[in-house]
């Protein structure tokens, strides 16, 4: 598959967006510029945000959006959508921007990846976008991991996030929880249970060391509970062995997915888990040493 240049900045798609054509650019009425329906963000640091907007009220837009024409002299944002709101909040009625022609597709991979870099993004914003480019432009998570500078491992590693409920999403998505707890608590086997570690992780206050040990221990004696007491010795053993617990966590980072390290006597097996046809692909290549 040909690689698509997405990892190179917008100046790959919009010749002149990264420089922000501060010469000559045009002036367009707020009014006449509507949303850009492949927004991925959802949410807005109020702190941040206000402080753009004082920004703006006195230095005004230094860096034009991005838009193109919808026809009868109106036009759609395509980049550039936190200095729209601001010049919206701080009263303005003008805007400086970079009118260029974009297909559909071109419009929704700006959007995405003008977000995608930045730093304050939410791990379920990224989630989404990441998935929504695979699903939408037909790429694999290798094809995303070399168009967005990222390992294919830490694109794996957010998608899987979406398969976590609903509730446990929301509370990731504000804050609530970090990245690293919801790997956490990803790692228990059903609804209800993710739910339930999810709230005594904010109810303790827990670090994500602590998410992680509290979900294996959580695990631990669901297993015991469905085969009564004979949780075997080469499970208990694996888990009290800090290391098997310190090899397990770094294979866990070089396959970027959840890794069982069960060893008994001199024997033993590794167990790793995948998620999807994309993510076994994406671990034999590892282990094939691609």
């Amino acid at each position: 598959m040909e690689r698509r240049g997405l990892g190179k900045g917008l100046g790959a798609l919009i010749p002149g967006a990264e420089r922000g054509d501060r010469q000559g650019g045009p002036e367009i009425e707020l009014q006449r510029i509507s949303a850009n329906p492949y927004q991925p963000r959802e949410t807005f640091s109020d702190e941040k945000f206000q402080e753009l907007v004082n920004s703006v009220r006195v230095h005004g837009i230094l860096q034009p959006i991005v838009v193109r024409p919808k026809g009868d002299g109106n036009f759609e944002l395509v980049a550039g959508e936190r200095r729209f709101r601001a010049a919206n909040a701080a009263g303005l009625s003008r805007i400086p921007a970079v009118v260029r022609e974009l297909t559909n597709e071109q419009s929704l991979q700006v959007a995405l990846i003008e977000n995608l870099q930045r730093e304050d993004i939410n791990a379920v914003e990224a989630a989404n976008a990441y998935k929504r480019l695979a699903e939408e432009f037909s790429l694999s998570q290798e094809d995303l991991a070399f168009s967005l500078g990222k390992s294919r491992s830490s694109i794996a590693n957010t998608i899987r996030l979406l398969n976590l409920p609903e509730v446990v999403l929301e509370h990731l998505r504000i804050g609530r929880i970090s990245e690293g707890h919801a790997r956490a608590i990803l790692s228990v086997d059903s609804d209800n249970a993710q739910i339930e570690v999810c709230d005594r992780v904010m109810s303790r206050g827990l670090s994500v060391r602590e998410s992680e040990r509290l979900a294996r221990e959580w695990s631990k004696s669901r297993m015991g509970k469905s085969s009564g007491s004979n949780v075997s010795r080469e499970t208990l053993s694996r888990e009290q062995d800090p290391n098997m617990l310190a090899i397990e966590a770094r294979l866990r980072e070089v396959f970027g997915t959840k890794v069982n390290l069960v060893r008994n006597k001199e024997r033993g097996r590794i167990e790793i888990e995948f998620y999807s046809d994309d993510d076994m692909e994406r671990i034999l290549l590892l282990l094939a040493g691609a």
